[in-house]
């Protein structure tokens, strides 16, 4: 799947579909994800209201960008903070297996498990906080988007990431300068990629993580 960047107009279903090279059935079950996504915001937060015309575009393509810069391996995948499910859900959708969304709103995580269960996708929700998330098997991949600043999402990721493992977040414009504030705390090997729907936005992959001495908590 390569993709470009695609900001210019409003994206549609079909935008989606041949901008990220999916099947007809991975489409259809997201487009079951989008109108319980449209239904469900009508009485809880998902996703901001302005983004929901450009939902394909700023929710979609965002999260399925991911998908080529994702390992061989992919499972687990543990999803940070999913909220609407994005990027974890979608990752699911588009065929990742054991993705583990982790959330602790009840209302969101219900949402979450109602997406699972219309599209049939390989997934399952964790309800809680993420510092109180302890899985028998520690994550080959770990996702996240509009979390938390980058110190914190290599606070939450440290002991959830198995020792090949690698993570890829969805950052915004202050993503050069949380990378720069993180290396007081953290060794870590980082890769910056360009975002294909955010002129300020990157990916940012993270193969290794290890605390400063003197670091512990």
């Amino acid at each position: 799947m390569a993709m470009g960047k695609v900001l210019a107009k409003v994206m549609t279903a079909e935008d989606f579909q041949a901008e990220a090279g999916v099947s007809r059935e991975t489409l259809d079950r997201l487009g079951a994800y989008a109108d319980l996504l449209v239904k469900w915001q009508k009485s809880i937060n998902l996703v901001g209201a302005s983004t929901l015309a450009d939902l394909w575009r700023r929710h979609f393509l965002d999260s399925a960008q991911l998908y080529p810069h994702l390992p061989h391996d992919s499972q687990p995948l543990f999803d940070l903070g999913s909220g609407a499910g994005f990027p974890g859900l979608v990752l699911a959708i588009m065929g990742v297996p054991d993705v583990c969304l982790v959330e602790s709103d009840g209302r969101k995580a219900a949402f979450l498990r109602e997406v699972i269960r219309a599209t049939g996708v390989n997934a399952s929700v964790h309800v809680g906080r993420i510092e109180a998330f302890h899985p028998k098997e520690k994550a080959r991949v770990i996702t996240s988007r509009a979390l938390a600043s980058l110190d914190k999402l290599l606070d939450f990721a440290e002991p959830l990431l198995a020792s090949e493992g690698v993570c890829l977040f969805l950052k915004g414009q202050k993503a050069r300068e949380e990378l720069t504030d993180s290396e007081k705390k953290w060794k870590i090997s980082a890769d910056l990629r360009e975002s294909v729907t955010d002129p300020e936005g990157v990916i940012l992959r993270i193969d290794r993580i290890e605390r400063h001495h003197g670091f512990n908590s």
